[in-house]
C-alpha cells in the first residue's frame, strides 16, 4: 500500500477517534489549567487572573505583571520571570524550580509549600511574603529582600544568601545550612530552632534576633555581629551550648 494512502488513512482514523495532540496554544485566554508551556508572553497583563493549575513551564514571561492572580498548583519550572511582578498573588504549591526570575517582586504574596529550588532570584523582592515550608534549596538569592516575610519550616539549604535582608522575619525551625550569608542582616528576626550548621555567616547581622535554640555548627561566624541576640541554649560553631541566660554573647 502506498505511503501517502497510509497516512490518509490514519489521519482518517485519528479524527474519528476524538483524540486531539497536547499542545500549548499561546494565544488562549488566562483560566486554570491553561497550557502555555514554551510560550513568549513577555509584558503581558495577568493582574487578577486564575492561573490555577497552569502549566507554564519554560515560558517566558519577563517584565509581565501577575499581581493577584492565584497561580495555586502551577508549573513554572524553567520558565524566564525576570523583572515579573507577582505582588500579592497567591502561589501555594507552586513549581519554580530553576526560574530566572532576578528583580522579581513577591511581595506579599503567598507560596506556602512552593518549590524554587536552584531559582535565580537576586533582588528579588520578598517583602511580607507568607511563604512557609518553601523550597529554596540551592537558590541564588544574593541581595533579595525577605523583611517582614514568614518562612517557618522553610529549606533554604546550601543557597546563596549573601546581602540579603531578612530583617523582621519569621525563620522558626528553618534549615540555612551550608549556605552563603556574607553581610546579610536578620535583625530582630525570629529564628528560633534554625539551623546555620555549616554556614559561610561572615558579616552577618543577628542583632536582638531570637536564636532560642538555633545551631551554628561549624559554621563561620567570628566576624558576625550578634549585639542583644537571644542566644538561648543555641549551639555554637564549636558545638558549645549556650547557657539560657545568654545575651549578645554565648556564655
Amino acid at each position: 500500500m502506498p505511503k501517502t494512502l497510509l497516512k490518509s488513512l490514519f489521519l482518517l482514523l485519528f479524527s474519528f477517534s476524538g483524540a486531539s495532540p497536547v499542545y500549548s496554544a499561546c494565544e488562549d485566554e488566562a483560566k486554570p489549567e491553561v497550557n502555555w508551556a514554551n510560550c513568549d508572553l513577555s509584558g503581558k497583563d495577568f493582574k487578577n487572573s486564575d492561573l490555577s493549575n497552569a502549566v507554564l513551564t519554560s515560558a517566558v514571561f519577563d517584565n509581565a505583571d501577575f499581581s493577584g492572580a492565584v497561580l495555586e498548583n502551577a508549573d513554572l519550572n524553567f520558565a524566564s520571570l525576570k523583572n515579573v511582578r507577582f505582588d500579592g498573588a497567591r502561589m501555594s504549591n507552586s513549581k519554580l524550580v530553576s526560574v530566572k526570575a532576578q528583580g522579581a517582586s513577591f511581595k506579599n504574596a503567598v507560596l506556602d509549600r512552593s518549590y524554587l529550588s536552584r531559582a535565580q532570584l537576586k533582588n528579588a523582592n520578598f517583602t511580607g511574603a507568607r511563604a512557609n515550608s518553601v523550597n529554596f534549596y540551592d537558590a541564588d538569592l544574593e541581595s533579595a529582600i525577605f523583611s517582614g516575610a514568614r518562612l517557618v519550616k522553610a529549606n533554604l539549604e546550601n543557597s546563596n544568601l549573601s546581602r540579603a535582608n531578612f530583617n523582621g522575619s519569621i525563620l522558626i525551625e528553618s534549615v540555612i545550612s551550608s549556605s552563603k550569608m556574607h553581610d546579610t542582616t536578620f535583625i530582630r528576626s525570629d529564628l528560633t530552632k534554625a539551623v546555620f550548621d555549616g554556614s559561610d555567616c561572615r558579616g552577618a547581622d543577628f542583632t536582638e534576633a531570637n536564636l532560642t535554640k538555633a545551631s551554628f555548627r561549624e559554621a563561620e561566624i567570628e566576624e558576625s555581629v550578634f549585639s542583644d541576640a537571644i542566644l538561648k541554649d543555641t549551639t555554637w560553631s564549636n558545638y558549645k551550648r549556650c547557657r539560657a541566660s545568654s545575651i549578645g554573647i554565648c556564655k
